[in-house]
């Protein structure tokens, strides 16, 4: 997906305060949470402040969680196990061979502005996406199935009605695949890029290729999920609204939902403890086993389908020389990262994708001593470190993280000889630096779209928008196109053994270990389910009150 400081500055420390200022300000005597609880309002710690509310445009999985309250596709999740279940659309065909899907729209689902949402809102969203001056970091997530949608994307061809979507009638749309896809309601469930956005409401506010338009101001957001967009105060508070016109108000519970962009992972956990939220985003990595030991029910450990790593911009020596990333890569000690440090129960990554996957176990692993990485690095000309520049190590602000770095930075020192500098910066200033390549290694992690091998394994080819390594590798590219189109699970599944391997050894990544998911909840938030993707969807969850307990 989706990408998953304290700052030393008056300005930046007054960010940091701002939610709990808010929170203050509002606040009245007694319990945040018991009075929550009354009035219907879930309080949640969202991580970070969001890049944008355009599904088109963001890639984080902070941005998800907002998103998914406010817009809602052709189908959605199942609470309890994410399998797909009717959305905008209320039934769905598919044709003998796989691959054309005909969905039939609910008459009753609406935008909220009062429009009805039709078949034409998806296909001109996807035309948007499918626009290239739109710079969509995600547009290969349609182009990579839709048949001939890669051929307008890249200018192949010119008339979009070429492309396989289809506006049957206002109620009626039609979705024909370059290739079956057994997977594709998961990533029409899942996935943002895949759900609409109020075209005539994006037009008039900056235009339909223009990022960053006034579209998603509160006064301006036009959606058609379960909630509505109230308030949105930058470092505050974002604030969403039971949706009066959507089409299953009845079964939404929740009256808001408060997002809370807290980086400190101290400060949420203060606020948690405190009454003042339901939920967290983290936990403390140093608060962990205290939670564990006195207060078990308010802390979950959950597996979750994600992947901890670096980034290595290949384009910059040293690490343009592959035997100086492979030397980094085997210095760390993942064993006794996950075991002293991060504490949540993680999984030490010796591949990229993660444990999770019901049928693809790869055997490709990342496999190496100390001895070899010195070696390496000795025949790349820097013996015991001497002779190698500073590197700096950029991560997107959080104590967790900077724990981490701190903890790899040690073991590349005293390993290697080698001396890396930390640099933290916030979320939206971080993922610029990440996609113009202005770093030499980047913090990153990388949760799963959807339950399949290929949303991991898809990000390295050539040109790829989450790429973001410099790294290019013809057999890779080709051996994606060939996943695309391999007959069975199987055949897939081996093809993507080979891409595990071609990533070990040119390392333009190093992976670290493979999340859990660790938070902290209130024992009032029902109707909340573990999930391998960490996927909720706000109409099914409530607030049970004290006196129900």
């Amino acid at each position: 997906m989706k990408r998953s400081s304290l700052a030393r500055t008056f300005a930046a420390t007054a960010l940091l305060l701002a939610p709990i200022l808010w929170l203050a300000g509002c606040a009245d005597s007694g319990s945040r949470i018991e009075q929550a609880n009354r009035d219907g309002i879930l309080h949640w710690g969202n991580g970070t402040e969001i890049q944008d509310l355009d599904p088109q445009v963001v890639t984080g999985v902070p941005e998800h969680k907002v998103i998914m309250a406010l817009i809602e596709g052709l189908v959605m999740e199942d609470p309890v196990d994410l399998s797909p279940e009717p959305g905008v659309a209320e039934r769905w065909e598919v044709s003998e061979d796989g691959r054309t899907y005909t969905f039939h729209l609910r008459r009753d689902a609406k935008w909220t502005n009062g429009d009805p949402v039709t078949a034409e809102d998806f296909l001109l969203s996807y035309k948007r996406i499918l626009t290239q001056s739109l710079a969509a970091e995600y547009a290969n997530m349609i182009y990579d199935y839709v048949d001939k949608a890669a051929d307008y994307y890249f200018g192949r061809i010119t008339d979009f009605s070429e492309v396989g979507f289809k506006v049957v009638d206002p109620y009626t749309f039609q979705v024909r695949l370059a290739h079956p896809t057994p997977y594709f309601l998961r990533i029409l469930a899942s996935h943002y890029s895949w759900w609409p956005v109020p075209i005539k409401v994006v037009e008039k506010f900056g235009g339909l290729d223009r990022k960053g338009s006034a579209w998603t101001r509160p006064e301006n957001f036009v959606g058609n999920g379960p909630f509505r967009l109230k308030e949105w105060h930058p470092n505050q508070v974002l604030v969403v609204e039971k949706n009066p016109l959507y089409w299953d108000a009845d079964r939404v519970r929740l009256q808001e939902i408060r997002f809370y962009p807290v980086e400190s992972q101290d400060t949420e956990e203060r606020m948690f403890r405190t009454g003042q939220l339901h939920h967290t985003n983290e936990v403390p990595l140093s608060k962990i086993d205290a939670y564990k030991r006195d207060n078990p029910e308010l802390i979950r450990i959950e597996p979750y389908l994600g992947s901890y790593f670096y980034r290595l911009n290949v384009t910059r020596p040293p690490l343009n020389d592959v035997r100086v990333r492979r030397a980094l890569a085997l210095a760390i000690d993942r064993e006794s990262l996950v075991t002293n440090v991060t504490r949540g129960g993680q999984n030490p990554a010796y591949n990229f994708t993660p444990v999770g996957f019901p049928d693809y176990h790869p055997k490709a692993r990342l496999a190496g001593t100390l001895e070899e990485a010195r070696r390496l690095l000795a025949e790349a000309g820097y013996p015991e470190g001497k002779g190698i520049p500073p590197i700096e190590l950029l991560y997107n602000t959080s104590e967790n993280h900077r724990v981490v770095a701190e903890a790899i930075q040690q073991m590349w020192r005293t390993g290697l000889g080698i001396d890396v500098r930390l640099t933290n910066k916030e979320w939206k200033v971080y993922l610029d630096a990440q996609d113009t390549l202005d770093y030499s290694i980047c913090r990153a992690g990388w949760i799963g779209d959807y339950v399949d091998p290929h949303t991991f394994l898809e990000i390295f080819v050539t040109g790829g928008g989450n790429n973001d390594t410099g790294w290019s590798n013809a057999e890779y590219d080709s051996l994606r196109e060939q996943a695309l189109r391999a007959s069975d699970d199987a055949s897939r599944f081996a093809i993507y053994e080979r891409m595990e391997q071609i990533l070990i050894d040119e390392v333009p990544i190093i992976p670290i270990y493979h999340y859990t998911r660790v938070y902290l909840q209130h024992p009032s938030v029902k109707g909340y389910y573990p999930t391998i993707l960490d996927n909720h969807p706000f109409k099914y969850v409530w607030l049970e009150t004290p006196e129900a307990n």
